[in-house]
């Protein structure tokens, strides 16, 4: 018997922003408010303003909502370029200064964390709040550790083997099919009902684009951006966490004592989730947004 897929709420009609004479999607929800910051939502490496739409649904009855498509992704353009933290990070800021036109407050998964964290840190001025959900990003190593030279070895000649064009071309190809983009799903999400047919042909939409391919070989050519211990040296506003613990790329109780570590005034909840916790349980993640931003300081929500 073939179990019938949920109804999920429609991410908002969006709209094309010109951006280096690229067009970059995005949407937009709710009704501005006087005294609460606007939201940014900035998806990880894969997805797009869909993955945030249970999130959009019900954020858009307090709040300003924006979500955007990173440069490469979604329904944004995808050119032939170097891709990076630094080119999202532009975007972001550029974003929030010429479109939503005040300080917003940053909410990003996994490579969009990271991203937000980038303008919070370098762009103090744009952000009245950082939300970082299983947010990716380097750590500086105090002590690397103690290796064999055979691994650096082995490790220098597997990132040059998947440099290789016609390497990352056929295993883009492999990881685009519907059937892996499940399987994978069902290793980062703890809740499978929440792995729905649209789930699936949201992530696969974008990987038929022109250039699809070529951003995810940039994933193999690109350098780690800049630490996340010296970002977290320059933030200043609002931080709050949120852990799926039950993500098996991230393990959020190191990387919770990582952050608090060297940002302690923050605020972080651990959730029974996987690596996509605001898709896998939107109501629990939603319910904690909420009551954090209404009680930002009222110098922060103007």
């Amino acid at each position: 018997m073939v179990q019938a897929t949920p109804l999920l709420p429609l991410t908002p009609a969006g709209v094309y922003w010109q951006w280096r004479g690229r067009a970059l999607y995005y949407v937009q929800a709710g009704e501005k408010s006087g005294d609460r910051p606007p939201l940014l939502l900035v998806h990880g490496f894969g997805a797009s303003t869909d993955h945030w739409r249970h999130n959009i649904a019900e954020l858009q009855q307090d709040f300003h909502v924006f979500a955007i498509d990173l440069l490469g992704f979604g329904r944004s353009a995808k050119p032939s370029l170097d891709y990076s933290a630094h080119l999202w990070q532009e975007q972001l800021a550029d974003f929030i200064e010429q479109v939503i036109g005040q300080p917003a407050v940053l909410v990003g998964n996994s490579l969009g964390g990271y991203a937000g964290l980038c303008v919070a840190a370098r762009k103090p001025e744009l952000a009245a709040g950082l939300v970082l959900l299983n947010s990716a990003g380097p750590f500086s190593d105090v002590a690397p550790p103690q290796r064999p030279p055979w691994q650096d070895a082995l490790r220098q000649v597997s990132r040059w083997f998947f440099q290789q064009p016609a390497v990352s071309y056929w295993l883009f190809q492999y990881l685009r099919q519907r059937s892996v983009i499940r399987r994978t799903l069902k290793q980062v999400y703890l809740n499978h009902s929440a792995i729905t047919d649209q789930l699936v042909e949201d992530i696969y939409r974008p990987s038929c684009d022109r250039g699809a391919d070529e951003v995810f070989a940039s994933v193999f050519k690109t350098r780690s951006g800049e630490k996340v211990d010296v970002l977290l040296q320059q933030l200043s506003c609002p931080l709050l966490l949120l852990w799926g613990e039950g993500d098996p790329w991230i393990d959020a109780r190191a990387r919770s004592a990582q952050f608090r570590q060297h940002y302690s005034q923050l605020e972080e909840h651990f959730l029974k989730a996987g690596h996509c916790p605001h898709d896998e349980i939107p109501h629990q993640v939603n319910a904690l947004l909420r009551s954090w931003l209404l009680a930002l300081p009222a110098s922060t929500r103007l």
